[in-house]
């Protein structure tokens, strides 16, 4: 670990998400929550500030940040809506960065551009009905034909799946090569053979879009393969690294705003004639939020300081995936209960806050795969 002094430049990131997080998405977001209703405006916002291509250089359009500003930002972002989070998460982490990387130089032309300025949307396509955490076992197949693949199968739990225009898509080219055998394609939504089979109606995060997306014969140009056949695992694997620290921002700030709910609360609410601050059960709660959110947000910045340094990061990201989003459900929890019946209410936000909790433990890694990742590298330190 290592002290963080943050440049002018990454404080004058975050005092520009926190101000238009306060102006632009707090104010609506339990009203899209409960309608199920996508940012778009706010999306487009978003865009126009550079946060959905915050780590993509700008000649690929991108706003040429580093990790620790997309971090300061995302926590930013999802304290006042986590579902406005984790659509910027995934078309920065787990869309924008695999193309930065491992795209061609027309690939990155034709569609991170787009993608990275917030004038197309992005989503990552690795789940299956059968293929969650074990995402080897990929039944979507591709099989070349000519100049072309042709992708038959079906994704699940697709963040942004409704709304995308392009889609990372990992199929099987060679089952007999079991994690070799997977590659990854990129798929434009307007393709015939695309289509949205199921919209997801979530207990939480609930104004963003999670899709099934079915591929019934869809024909894909082979130079919408990404790098090369049989680098789809990889791809996925490495990518998933970087969207962890994304997902760890966003758990943060879910975190942050359960303990900003509180302390006003407990400023203006009475009991036995005294404030509830005043009484010392209720300040050793805070005190436990505050200090396990600063453990999180270090963890976090160590992971993404890692990343833009080049080294190698994936134990630091599952770290911080995994402390941060049992930090959020343990915040949200503690801030429901702080709020007594209130906080049960969906006249406070503290509820909302619990349900878009949870899914930080689950998506992009489960908390037990994390702790199998972690284990493993725990394991190989020489």
């Amino acid at each position: 670990m290592v002290d963080f002094d943050l440049t002018e430049e990454q404080l004058m990131i975050r005092g520009a998400a926190r101000d238009f997080a306060d102006k632009e998405l707090a104010t609506g977001a339990a009203q899209r929550d409960e309608r199920e209703e996508f940012p778009h405006e706010q999306i487009k916002q978003m865009a126009e500030l550079g946060f959905m291509g915050m780590m993509v250089p700008a000649e690929d359009g991108g706003a040429g940040l580093d990790t620790v500003s997309y971090v300061l930002a995302l926590e930013e972002i999802s304290r006042a809506d986590a579902s406005a989070g984790v659509i910027m998460s995934v078309n920065n982490s787990l869309v924008c960065w695999g193309l930065e990387k491992f795209g061609s130089p027309e690939q990155k032309q034709k569609y991170l551009k787009p993608l990275a300025s917030g004038k197309l949307l992005g989503a990552f396509c690795l789940s299956e009905p059968e293929a969650g955490s074990d995402a080897v076992n990929q039944r979507t197949t591709a099989v070349r034909d000519g100049d072309y693949y042709v992708l038959n199968g079906t994704k699940n739990f697709i963040t942004n799946g409704s709304n995308a225009d392009i889609l990372l898509v990992m199929a099987t080219t060679d089952r007999a090569k079991g994690a070799k055998g997977v590659s990854a394609f990129i798929v434009e939504k307007k393709f015939k053979g695309v289509s949205v089979s199921k919209k997801e109606h979530k207990l939480g995060i609930r104004s963003s879009d999670t899709a099934q997306i079915t591929f019934q014969d869809c024909r894909v140009p082979k130079e919408n393969v990404v790098k090369e056949e049989g680098f789809g695992f990889k791809f996925a694997m490495m990518t998933l690294d970087g969207g962890r620290i994304g997902i760890a921002s966003q758990a943060i700030g879910i975190a942050r705003a359960a303990l900003e709910a509180s302390l006003k609360y407990v400023k203006e609410r009475k009991a036995f004639d005294k404030l509830l601050y005043e009484f010392q059960a209720i300040q050793f709660k805070l005190a436990d939020m505050h200090t396990n959110i600063e453990a999180a947000h270090l963890l976090t910045l160590n992971a993404a300081l890692r990343k833009d340094r080049g080294e190698r990061f994936t134990k630091e990201a599952a770290m911080a995936k995994l402390f941060a989003s049992k930090v959020a459900v343990d915040c949200a929890l503690e801030a429901i209960q702080i709020h007594g019946g209130y906080g049960y209410l969906k006249d406070f936000p503290v509820e909302r806050y619990l349900r878009d909790a949870k899914i930080t433990e689950i998506y992009e890694g489960t908390s037990e795969i994390q702790r199998l990742v972690i284990a493993r590298e725990v394991l190989d330190q020489k």
